[in-house]
């Protein structure tokens, strides 16, 4: 006899609060103690001297980063999105330059963009992988395109050989947010160190995390160079350290403090594990949730090595003949936490719709500087819109810690849920 959906009344199959995503321990608090009590919170100055690039656990952190992932310069930086202001300005983006980006990703992919009075281009995404499409990245290249900002979405590299072969043809530089990928390997190199600069997030429900911070890969000594000197006041800077190119040297404060330099070092000791304790979970998931009709789990491309920062899956909405809210209201009712609806659509926001960023004029896609048409109606991304407003479902592995009892409980609901489709039709 079928139970009764606890949304119709029946018992909930989750009675508890699940416990919360805590990479967080005894070493990290070790660490951190240990930097406070020398009293050194932070070491930069802003300006050319010693101090210019940040105190020893800084150094220290960035150049175990760098020996990790097997590139070059890391630089880091007090979050993931100052991380792609400094990308993006220090490959010489200009005003009025367009960026390819995907809508389906945090806004500061693109915000990051419009921040130095570019124009953000939004090309379509992949229904498999969920992230850009190369042919629509191919699509959306006009005379006015001068790069490609490329997301790792949710763990697993795009099809980066693709997009690099079209950034060489079309002369783009590329920048990977990989925030939500550090770990994630494509073809046997680390996801970020493939595109001209990756940018990853440390912050408080990444993968490892300092509380707030990222951290910024190059192997191209200038463009690291140019990201130090926009992370610390360029402007004051520059000249002393003998620059001459003064493009986009604006001066931020996108720093990075001792003590979360201290507790990323212990935490990036442990991301081979965290990784594996998400895939473990994963795995459990794929092998509980197979075989539920209309329901399509995570794809996996060949030569890719995913991290799951979320576990997406897919409705087959024609073969269910239930829509997404009501199988979501009815998972939320058996106890299933932090289910995703949609995604993020980005150029729906009304900062796209209503083309206002810098005062009520529509600057910067008014006032001369910009000489293309973009387009942000809706139908621009077909697939992004069909799984955003329709088919994308969701299960957040950066916020529960879960076990091998909570999976079992989790899985349980989604088969009760899927017992008892004909109610959820009515």
């Amino acid at each position: 006899m079928k139970e009764k959906l606890a949304l119709f009344g029946g018992p909930k199959t989750i009675d508890q609060e699940l416990p919360l995503y805590n990479s967080i321990g005894q070493e990290e608090v070790a660490a951190a103690k240990a930097v406070i009590e020398t009293g050194v919170l932070s070491r930069f100055l802003g300006c050319w001297e010693p101090d210019f690039f940040g105190g020893d656990k800084v150094k220290e952190f960035e150049e175990k980063w760098a020996k990790d992932f097997k590139v070059k310069h890391a630089i880091s930086v007090n979050s993931n999105t100052s991380g792609l202001m400094a990308a993006i300005g220090a490959i010489g983006i200009e005003p009025g330059d367009e960026v390819i980006v995907s809508p389906w990703t945090m806004s500061a992919s693109a915000t990051a963009i419009l921040v130095w009075n570019a124009i953000p281009v939004f090309a379509d995404i992949e229904p498999e992988t969920f992230n850009l499409d190369p042919k629509s990245i191919e699509k959306n290249i006009t005379p006015y395109t001068k790069a490609i900002m490329v997301t790792d979405i949710f763990g697993q590299a795009a099809q980066l050989d693709e997009i690099m072969a079209i950034a060489k043809k079309h002369n783009l530089k590329v920048i990977e947010d990989s925030a939500q990928a550090p770990g994630a390997i494509y073809k046997g190199k680390a996801v970020g160190t493939i595109a001209d600069i990756g940018v990853y997030s440390l912050n408080y429900h990444k993968h490892i995390h300092t509380g707030e911070g990222g951290m910024c890969v190059t192997n191209d000594e200038k463009l690291a160079e140019r990201m130090q000197l926009i992370r610390n006041h360029a402007e004051v800077a520059a000249e002393g350290k003998g620059v001459t190119d003064f493009t986009n040297l604006l001066g931020f404060n996108f720093r990075l403090t001792e003590p979360q330099a201290a507790i990323g070092i212990e935490q990036l000791k442990k991301l081979e594990k965290l990784i594996k304790g998400r895939i473990a979970v994963a795995d459990k998931l794929t092998a509980g949730l197979k075989g539920l009709k209309g329901l399509r789990l995570p794809v996996v491309m060949d030569d890719c090595f995913h991290v799951y920062y979320v576990y997406p899956l897919i409705l087959d909405l024609a073969e269910l003949k239930v829509d997404r809210k009501k199988i979501v209201e009815a998972l939320t009712a058996e106890g299933v936490p932090n289910i995703g609806q949609g995604y993020q659509l980005l150029y729906q926001l009304p900062l796209y719709q209503k083309r206002i960023a810098y005062g009520k004029s529509g600057f910067p896609w008014t006032g001369g500087i910009y000489k293309g048409k973009v387009s942000y109606a809706k139908g621009i991304c077909p697939v992004a819109e069909q799984l955003h407003f329709s088919s994308y479902m969701g299960l957040d592995l950066c916020v529960n810690n879960y076990q091998s009892a909570e999976i079992d409980l989790v899985i349980k609901a989604f088969k009760k849920v899927w017992a008892n489709l004909e109610e959820l039709k009515a």
